[in-house]
Formats: C-alpha cells, structure tokens, sequence
C-alpha cells in the first residue's frame, strides 16, 4: 500500500490517514492491484482526467465506482487499477497523480491490494464476534494481519478459542483506572503499528481523546435498537415491547457514543412467538455478519467518511 502525498501542502488537498502504508511486493504480477480512493467538491472533468492519467502511465482500471451528492456537491470514487505495459510505475503515477488532485483539491489514497493490514480486536465478555473474525482470518476470508487481542477479561474467559501466535493483552478497568488502561492501549496501538481497531463487543466505552486518536479507522457493533432501549438486557426490554424486528449496527467509533458513521447495517423479522433468547441467538448472528462486513469494506477501501454518514462502495 502506498501513501498519498502531495507536492504542496495546501488545505484544499489533504491525505485521509490510517490505512495505507508501505507494501511490500506483489506475491506475483497478475496480483498487482492498486485501489485509489478519492473525494472533492464535483466539477467537470473528473472521471475523465482521473481515468486518462490511469491509463497515460500504463495502468488498466479493473473496477471503477462513483458517487455524486448534489445535497453538498461531493464527489467520491473508487477505482482498482493494474499495470499492463512494462514502464508501469505506481509510484512515479503516484508522485504525478499528487499534481492532478492539488488542482481539483483531492482527498485521495493509494492502497495495495495485496497488503495486509494490521488489526487490533478489543474484546469483553461475549466473544461471538472475536471467534467469527478468527475464524474468517484463519481461513483467508478476511486478508488482515491481527497484530493484537486485548481484553479486559482474564484469557481463561476465551480458553476455547485458539489465538495460535496472536499476543493477548489482559488490561482490566475500573472507573478509577480507565486513563491508565486507555494509555496502555493506546501504547499497544502504536507498538504494534495497527491501522485499524475492532470493537468486537468490547463493552467499555472509549473516551473522547482515545477516540479522537482512532477516527476513522475503529469501528464498533451494537445492536440496533440503539437510541431505543440503552442499558442492560436490550434484548429484554425490546422484547416486552413487542418489537417485530431486531438487528445490528457497524459504525465508526467517535465522541458522540454509538452515533459514529454507520457503515454496514442488517436486520431479521422476529415476531410473537419469540423468547427473549431467541432475540439474543438471532442478535449474535447478526452481529457476526455485520461487523465482518464493515471490516471487510474498510480494509477493501471501500468506505469514504462523509461528514456524519459514511459512502460504501459494497463488492
């Protein structure tokens, strides 16, 4: 993965930060996909200078996306993109292509396909979540590189999941020692160069620094009753309220708690029949498939933060 810069530094052309980094080699040259990312204010011109510049330097674009927002006049794009002639050079493409989003004003990033970002997963009790994504890594449905478990439950709790080489951090926390377990997570964070953080049912509530230090690149499950039914046993009080559909929610993690970007979203029809177990059984399945999802499009630069929302550009 290459990182996006430019030759001036101007506000107008910025560099979104977290992801990308430097990758290392293609594992061979068929493989050798590149996705760019992008947003700017939409003006003319934009697709067809973008693709021209592709294709000037010897690239062929595999898969392109766009998005218009006429509310704010945003454009966002996505576009995987591959070398087809032997002078292809991503990254003199990429030290040219800086040029070209200084003068349409571009937030843009150039990711490596092949590249597997590293990922820290914060876990608390129930554990559904960090086995559906262990899982999924271990069979290379999700090509991420777990860098970290931390907890603040003791490892017995997980004896039955197989972490193979994975370090586990035990960080428990109390109300008084939630600073100091904070700066020990956020010492693992940079230790162990994770670019992204996975709440997988970590039922501690970042505070406004940690998640200032993490924007954009944390993201976090709930389910979606959220602001309906808070607190303990929502499952309970959403089943006395006779509710007729459940599901959860994926979002990046910000101050405002649960109200982050959403990313990825799903929900089940429930009805009469019933129990309040069975809306947790249901719950935790969804849970599972919607968190992988959002993972999955985050580290496929498929999501574009857009102010309070999020443009996802699915498979």
């Amino acid at each position: 993965m290459v990182t996006a810069s430019s030759p001036k530094k101007s506000a107008a052309s910025k560099v979104q930060t977290g992801l990308c980094a430097a990758a290392p080699p293609p594992p061979s040259p068929s493989q050798e996909i590149y996705r760019l990312l992008l947003t700017c204010q939409n003006r003319s011109g934009i697709v067809a200078r973008v693709a021209g510049h592709i294709f000037e330097a010897g690239f062929n674009i595999g898969d392109s996306r766009q998005f218009d927002e006429f509310e704010n006049n945003q454009f966002f794009m996505r576009i995987e993109f591959n070398p087809v002639r032997p002078d292809a050079n991503i990254e003199a493409w990429r030290k040219s292509f800086a040029g070209l989003a200084e003068e349409f004003g571009m937030k843009w990033t150039l990711c490596a396909a092949w590249r597997q970002p590293k990922v820290m997963i914060l876990v608390s009790k129930f554990d559904h979540c960090l086995a559906d994504l262990l899982y999924r890594w271990r069979i290379e449905e999700l090509p991420i590189d777990i860098v970290a478990i931390v907890a603040n439950y003791p490892r017995e709790t997980y004896r039955h999941l197989d972490f193979g080489t994975i370090p586990f951090h035990y960080l428990p926390v109390t109300r008084e020692t939630k600073m100091e377990q904070e700066a020990e997570i956020w010492s693992l964070v940079q230790e162990s160069g994770a670019e992204l953080v996975v709440l997988a049912r970590y039922m501690q509530i970042l505070s406004d620094g940690l998640a200032a230090k993490l924007a954009g690149r944390c993201i976090n499950i709930h389910h979606s009753f959220l602001p309906g039914f808070k607190g303990a046993r929502p499952y309970h009080q959403a089943h006395a309220r006779g509710v007729k559909v459940i599901g959860a929610t994926a979002h990046y993690v910000t101050s405002d708690l649960d109200e982050g970007p959403i990313i990825e979203q799903d929900v089940e029809r429930i009805s009469h029949h019933h129990t309040p177990d069975d809306l947790i059984r249901r719950g935790r399945d969804i849970e599972r498939r919607v968190l992988a999802r959002a993972v999955r499009y985050h580290i496929e630069s498929r999501v574009l933060i857009n102010g309070s929302k999020t443009i996802v550009f699915t498979e």
